[in-house]
């Protein structure tokens, strides 16, 4: 025990090299029992205390309680001494370490408000300090740029670090603001935006307009994207500003009802056929009966081949019954209507019985108050 190299660890004698104390805490825990090695380990700690102590009050003045750092200091004491091995270098300086990454840690994982990444917590505690050491020598605030120059850093992580400060202790919103401080913070910031509410409407219409035919796409991006009149949309489209407001009541209406449904709602309009002019025309005869299916939209530019095609029927039928097929027509515009007329006065001439079948809800009203009501018999063939 009276080995020159041996330091001694109880009584009044204490000494204040750590590294030497360590060595000798090592030399005499590996000949020892369990007691005495618990007996020497608190020792050893007891020894290194005050330095754990030391090591704490470097970072007083952070927002955190001398006491509580203290507390951490010492249970990375703890851990430095159990953990520390003589063959791997100074005593100290692991403690130094280890002590120091148990105070940051308790700053990053307890203090911060908002959780922001460890790298950049660490780097805002070394800004916090070296402003307090340049503040203390320039007499003034240091600027990002003297920071960085004391730190070795970029300007740019330097003001990263100062930006993410502020989420150390964030303000609240509730709290008050204004010289009476009747109004809180956060009445300060903004207000409901309406635009971000109207977000998931605006994804929906646009998947329903992909589903539209081309040409009312494009009728509703001249009219609402474009502010085009219906004079002018008929005018570059060919066709009546009637049949234009038709056309767009419908589709509005559809995807209104699209809107409000889970699924969407049957589409009363036709595909363009494939000749290219809005309309098809089959004939068929079949057990006494000429069936004239019409397919696409009855308007001034289709009504022309109609007209000539339930001449021709009437023409041909010759003792059968004709039935014109509407059930694909979508629209009859009042050239539609003239053509029907037209040919009810033909086929009442020719003594040819005339029925309009499968018309839909919309066309069957134009064609009622058109004055082709009797005509709009339950279907007959």
């Amino acid at each position: 025990m009276s080995s020159p190299d041996y330091v001694q660890l109880s009584g009044e004698r204490v000494l204040e090299d750590l590294d030497l104390a360590a060595t000798g805490y090592a030399e005499r825990l590996e000949s020892a029992d369990a007691a005495t090695r618990e007996q020497l380990r608190e020792e050893f700690v007891a020894l290194c205390l005050p330095f754990a102590g030391r090591m704490a009050r470097r970072y007083r003045g952070r927002g955190e309680a001398l006491e509580d750092l203290e507390q951490v200091a010492r249970l990375g004491l703890i851990k430095a001494v159990d953990r520390y091995d003589p063959q791997r270098g100074s005593f100290t300086a692991y403690a130094v370490i280890t002590i120091s990454g148990e105070i940051k840690r308790h700053f990053r994982d307890r203090t911060w408000g908002v959780h922001v990444p460890r790298r950049v917590q660490d780097l805002s505690l070394e800004v916090g300090h070296a402003t307090m050491v340049l503040t203390t020598e320039l007499s003034r605030r240091p600027t990002p740029a003297e920071l960085a120059a004391h730190l070795r850093l970029s300007e740019s992580a330097v003001l990263d670090a100062l930006e993410s400060s502020a989420g150390y202790s964030p303000a609240s919103l509730n709290a008050p603001a204004g010289v009476d401080g009747a109004a809180e913070f956060g009445d300060l910031i903004g207000g409901m935006d309406a635009e971000l509410e109207a977000v998931d409407d605006k994804i929906t219409v646009a998947g329903l307009l992909l589903r539209l035919p081309a040409r009312e796409r494009q009728m509703l991006a001249m009219r609402f994207y474009g502010n085009r009149t219906q004079a002018e949309i008929a005018a570059e489209l060919g066709i009546s500003q009637m049949h234009v407001s038709r056309l767009l009541s419908r589709a509005l209406g559809w995807l209104r009802e699209a809107m409000l449904s889970d699924t969407l709602p049957r589409w009363e309009g036709a595909s363009a056929p494939s000749d290219g002019h809005g309309m098809q025309i089959t004939v068929t005869r079949e057990d006494g009966v000429l069936a004239m299916r019409i397919r696409g939209e009855v308007d001034r530019d289709t009504a022309g081949r109609l007209r000539t095609g339930l001449r021709h029927a009437v023409a041909t039928v010759g003792a059968d019954r004709l039935v014109v097929d509407l059930t694909a027509v979508p629209l009859v515009d009042a050239a539609g209507v003239a053509a029907l007329v037209d040919a009810a006065s033909a086929a009442a001439v020719a003594e040819v019985p005339l029925s309009l079948t499968g018309a839909q809800p919309y066309v069957s009203r134009i064609l009622a108050v058109s004055g082709l009501h009797n005509l709009l018999a339950t279907d007959r063939h």
